[in-house]
């Protein structure tokens, strides 16, 4: 008969215990900065010690303010969403998209205020009416 490995708790106990005085690390690695100023750390996961998730934070441009604004790739990488934290390249681009987005939606806000019509002073209660709509169905908006 081979010997059973013994198992000694007092001894893994011990073990254990020494395992966790080991110093560890409390400051995390710097990963990236985004536009605001917003600077992002990250301490990576170790499944040794029981920690299966990284830790992910960010420190403001601001420190004073609580409710600072991230960037959407930003904001997903700090919620595990996304493995890799974003690229400057990625950043820049999205940015643009953005601009862009606004310089289009203003252009169709100035094209669609030149075509709509403005309420006339005579109103029922508080809805505006127009000339060019009808108030009462199938009457021509033109006649009273």
């Amino acid at each position: 008969m081979a010997d059973k490995p013994k198992r000694d708790l007092i001894k893994i106990i011990f073990q254990n215990f020494f395992k966790s005085l080991r110093p560890r690390q409390f400051r995390g690695n710097y990963i990236g900065e985004d536009y605001f100023g917003n600077k992002y750390y990250e301490i990576p996961a170790n499944p040794s010690l029981g920690k299966r998730k990284p830790s992910r934070w960010f420190e403001p441009a601001d420190k004073e303010a609580f409710d600072q604004e991230l960037t959407a790739e930003w904001e997903a990488w700090l919620r595990g969403r996304r493995d890799a934290p974003p690229t400057k390249e990625e950043l820049i681009q999205n940015l643009q998209i953005m601009e862009m987005k606004k310089r289009n939606a203003e252009k169709l806000e100035a094209k669609y205020k030149k075509h709509t019509s403005t309420p006339s002073t005579s109103t029922i209660g508080t809805y505006p009416k127009y000339d060019e709509f009808e108030i009462i169905p199938n009457k021509d908006p033109g006649k009273k």
